[in-house]
């Protein structure tokens, strides 16, 4: 039987039943008795009907009643009849539909599929309605043309089930995707057809396309390119720009498409004026420095909103959460200028009454509430709101945190701050192993709890062992000793090191040590770092040591003891620890062996890095370090167990590592009393990688070399080098490589073009 002839056939059976229905002598009902209910209730029934116990039945009412009960859709087929003074109603339940399923769905998932059968009401336990059935298909059909696949095959089969219930089963048979052939832009007179299909993601040639499968079509993609194209006018003074009409053919075979896309652009529009209207107060002159856009520029949308949002914020810094700014171009078509309107309206200033936390049933509340940069009771800060939420991240204890601002009930100007956070494990036993060129094997476990007892403390115990280093290490660190946030903490180690398998002359030494250090916040960015250790040192001459090894041994003996000063100052607004993509880190250091122990010397270290975003998600980070040292009292230089070291992947690759600088009487690398080391990269964005977020690569150019205590600056002995690098955080450590080429390399040194370490820190 034809699908589209069910409606009618439905049509006339009610009419029939309505005409039998006639027949009925009127009469008053004494009883309802309802016959055939499967799975609806007599309630449900009785909702419905429009007659109860005590009315008087007659040919209209019966009507009315058999139109209510099957307008409901849950039947199939109904009578009305009389028994005695009892209403007879029968009842034929449609089936329900008790299961949904898909098969040979590959592009699109059966969530989204169910998803769009309930757009049509067509779900699991709902009424099995044969006309909303016959448009099942048709909705299956068009999301996958939403996708390009225009060849996609559709069959259905539906199949009993006990209780009154139905299996649907769709098999799908999804194609290939039509790819895009052709994209044809008409009306463009500005700009170049092929500068606009640049800034599209859907394009049309090229192994990437084919490789990525961006030539694949899909309807949202298009709707996507479109406003891009929008914008791309918008911003570059097409105020007027329009897009009159897109065509999308597909060929015969539906593998192709091709798109024809007709613009209208309208005159380019410069800016002339620039005013500030509503409440603007006395920080007219702060204002304007916030807006991007300047009189004389080309209008752009982009810049035009930016100042908006900055205006905005600026306003909500100062508590007027609500502020509302609206930008208003005045179009002079005449002269091509635009005049600018920017309307304030700052509305109330609002207050904090509470800021409430949830979620974090193991850290106490304040560890979040010292990490608050907003306050109680004072106005509200977006800033203040966004530099809390950052500080609470970057604590590393929560797998996520939100914020919410919430208006307090029946008042204006008062909200309440909800922070949610989700807490992840804060302590892990970590055994691992791993391998570097530099360090050989290397054996690490350690013990670590980041957040002892909710308190924030970190306690760690750590044990590292490579051809290079032994390391036995405690420590402790208590992020907030005071209420104004200096941390104190402890360390205590025991390290022996082998230098001679870190490249450098034949020695060892034999560390045993404590430290005790605090952290003094100067600024949210910038803090101050001291601290006081003291080590015990054993000087083991090794198997075939040089000149200056012995000299050394003999003139500070076979051990000594060295009591260290610290102290650091440093800014770090980058916006990650580990892989930023923007801002900068300063921080200079310096520490002084006191007297009173057996070697007195000082050194100090200057490092700056910043990273700047470039379109097209390139990063251009440049990083600089120079560091310096000298001995003074019985000391006449720095020790050679002090010295800088050059060399490898942590300074200039391409060379071996630590083994530039000055070279002792076997011609062993010593390092050096001067260093001087910096670097340019260019972090590549990754093709076929949506989320690079754990691997960086990059292009890079290092510069460096270390000098002696007899030695002066030379730029002519810097060495150089260039290459390609990689790190990627696995899940099971670090993986860090680069291919180099030294620039200009001279006789004697160990050059290493191919560098790695996995399973160390980094």
């Amino acid at each position: 039987m034809n699908r589209p002839f069910f409606p009618l056939i439905s049509g006339l059976l009610l009419w029939a039943a309505v005409q039998i229905a006639a027949a009925i002598e009127p009469f008053t009902v004494e009883d309802i008795r309802i016959d055939g209910l499967q799975r609806i209730t007599r309630d449900t029934v009785f909702s419905y009907l429009p007659i109860e116990v005590g009315d008087r039945a007659d040919d209209d009412r019966i009507a009315d009643a058999i139109k209510s009960l099957f307008k409901t859709g849950f039947f199939s087929d109904l009578d009305i009849s009389r028994s005695g003074e009892t209403l007879v109603i029968t009842v034929v339940e449609r089936p329900s539909i008790g299961r949904i399923a898909f098969s040979g769905n590959r592009n699109i998932d059966t969530e989204n599929l169910k998803n769009a059968l309930e757009n049509v009401g067509f779900v699991e336990g709902r009424v099995f309605d044969r006309s909303i059935f016959d448009r099942v298909e048709q909705e299956i059909r068009r999301a996958y043309f939403a996708q390009g696949l225009y060849s996609a095959r559709i069959s259905s089969t539906v199949n009993p089930l006990e209780r009154n219930r139905v299996e649907v089963l769709f098999d799908i048979s999804e194609g290939i995707a039509a790819r895009i052939r052709q994209i044809n832009i008409v009306g463009n007179v500005s700009f170049d057809e092929d500068d606009l299909l640049d800034e599209f993601s859907s394009i049309t040639g090229g192994f990437f396309s084919i490789i990525r499968s961006a030539n694949l079509y899909s309807k949202s993609k298009l709707a996507a390119d479109l406003e891009v194209l929008r914008s791309y006018y918008l911003d570059r003074g097409f105020v007027n720009f329009n897009i009159d009409s897109t065509q999308v053919s597909i060929t015969p075979d539906k593998k192709d498409i091709y798109i024809t896309i007709n613009i209208s652009e309208g005159l380019r529009y410069i800016v002339r004026d620039i005013n500030l209207q509503g409440d603007v107060g006395d920080i007219e002159a702060e204002l304007r420095d916030l807006i991007i856009v300047r009189s004389g520029d080309i209008f752009s949308r982009r810049e035009v909103t930016e100042s908006s949002r900055l205006i905005g914020e600026r306003f909500g810094n100062d508590g007027y959460l609500f502020a509302n700014v609206n930008a208003v171009p005045i179009l002079d078509d005449e002269t091509g200028a635009v005049d600018l309107d920017f309307y304030i309206d700052s509305g109330k200033r609002v207050y904090v009454r509470r800021i409430n936390f949830s979620g974090n049933a193991k850290t106490r509340d304040e560890v979040l509430r010292r990490e608050m940069r907003q306050l109680e009771g004072s106005w509200v800060s977006t800033s203040a709101i966004r530099r809390s939420k950052e500080r609470i991240e970057r604590l590393d204890f929560f797998d996520s945190v939100e914020v919410e601002t919430l208006p307090v009930p029946d008042t204006d100007d008062q909200v309440d701050i909800d922070f949610t956070v989700s807490e992840k494990s804060s302590g892990n036993i970590l055994l691992g192993a791993g391998f570097s060129q530099s360090e050989g094997a290397v054996l690490s476990s350690s013990i670590t709890e980041k957040n002892f007892l909710g308190t924030g403390s970190r306690v760690k115990f750590s044990f590292d062992n490579s051809e290079v280093n032994r390391d036995i290490s405690v420590s402790w660190l208590n992020p907030y000793w005071t209420i104004d946030g200096i941390s104190r903490g402890f360390d205590a180690y025991n390290r022996r090191t082998d230098a001679s398998a870190a490249n450098l002359t034949d020695y060892n030494l034999d560390d045993i040590g404590a430290a005790l250090n605090f952290g003094i916040p100067v600024s949210e960015f910038t803090d101050i770092r001291v601290g006081l250790e003291v080590k015990q040192t054993d000087f083991i001459l090794g198997t075939s040591p040089s000149e200056e090894i012995i000299r050394f041994n003999e003139q500070n003996g076979p051990d000594f003891i060295t009591l260290l000063a610290s102290t650091s100052w440093s800014r770090d607004g980058r916006n990650s620890w580990i892989l930023p993509t923007t801002g900068s880190l300063s921080r200079l250091r310096a520490e002084i062996a006191l007297p009173g122990g057996d070697l007195t010397y000082y050194k100090i270290s200057a490092q700056h890095q910043h990273l700047f975003p470039i379109p097209g998600s390139f990063v251009l980070m440049l990083e600089g370090e120079v560091g310096y040292g000298e001995g003074y009292g019985d000391l006449t230089s720095l020790p050679l167990t002090d010295n800088f070291f050059v060399g490898g992947l942590r300074s200039v690759r391409g060379f071996t590592a630590n083994t530039l600088g000055p070279r002792d009487s076997k011609g062993d690398p010593l390092g050096g009393s001067l260093k001087t080391v910096g670097s340019a990269e260019l972090v590549i964005p990754i093709p076929f990688v949506d989320d690079a977020g754990a691997l960086r690569v990059a292009s890079f150019f290092d510069i460096g070399n270390v000098y002696g205590p007899d030695d002066e600056f030379d730029a002519d002995m810097l060495r150089y080098s260039t290459g390609i690098s990689a790190l990627w955080l696995s899940p099971i450590g670090p993986f860090t490589l680069s291919l180099a080429a030294p620039v200009g390399e001279e006789p004697g040194d160990d050059t290493q073009s191919f560098q790695f370490t996995f399973g160390t820190s980094f």
